[in-house]
């Protein structure tokens, strides 16, 4: 009886940071580092490559790269003659990220520490970018997405991954109504509401 009501607190205790984390969005701090380290199911590198459709010599900006769980892979992908510029607001994740750069001699990554909804980029920059399990952390989600829509070039691609569990998800449906605001054309999703990347074009 006793395990169980100690269990029933600690499933209370959870729910009551989840939601409050969830009416409270921001980004998690770097001395919780371990949960962006964690396995990504359903919202696998691989499968993040098909969705993205990084090529050779492309600029691609991302958002929120936490520890650098999928930019390692995405600077590969673009190659030397691409580029691979990250934005976080905190510096700490910034650095983690340019140390492991460091350790696979990845030199076509710039760090730039700013807010999601202020980019310090030009009009017209990037042929892609990607957020993953970031956009509900962001206070003003649509304010993100229209900084996303204005950086990107025409027929750029903006991908969205979620994955259910983070109490910050975006369900895909409130995604594209948001991103449609934006300017941005919904193209495809991949995986189920468990876990899923969404592509958006800008026209």
């Amino acid at each position: 009886m006793k395990l169980r009501r100690l269990f029933f607190g600690a499933a209370l205790a959870v729910a009551g940071a989840a939601l409050w984390w969830r009416k409270n969005p921001s980004a998690c701090p770097y001395s919780q580092r371990f949960w962006v380290e964690a396995p990504h199911p359903f919202i696998t590198r691989a499968r993040l490559r098909e969705v993205l459709d990084a090529k050779q010599d492309e600029r691609v900006l991302e958002v929120g790269p936490g520890t650098g769980y999928y930019t390692l892979d995405v600077a590969e992908w673009v190659g030397p003659d691409g580029s691979v510029d990250i934005l976080d607001l905190q510096q700490e994740m910034l650095d983690h990220t340019m140390r492991r750069a460091g350790e696979r001699a990845l030199a076509n990554i710039t760090p730039t520490q700013s807010d999601a909804t202020a980019l310090p980029y030009e009009d017209g920059t990037y042929d892609a970018a990607y957020l993953v399990t970031v956009l509900g952390e962001i206070p003003d989600q649509d304010a993100a997405l229209r900084e996303l829509a204005r950086v990107l070039k025409p027929g750029g691609r903006l991908v969205v991954g979620e994955l259910l569990g983070d109490p910050h998800y975006v369900a895909l449906s409130a995604m594209r109504l948001r991103a449609a605001a934006a300017g941005l054309s919904f193209e495809q999703r991949s995986g189920t509401a468990l876990g899923y990347f969404a592509r958006f074009s800008k026209p």
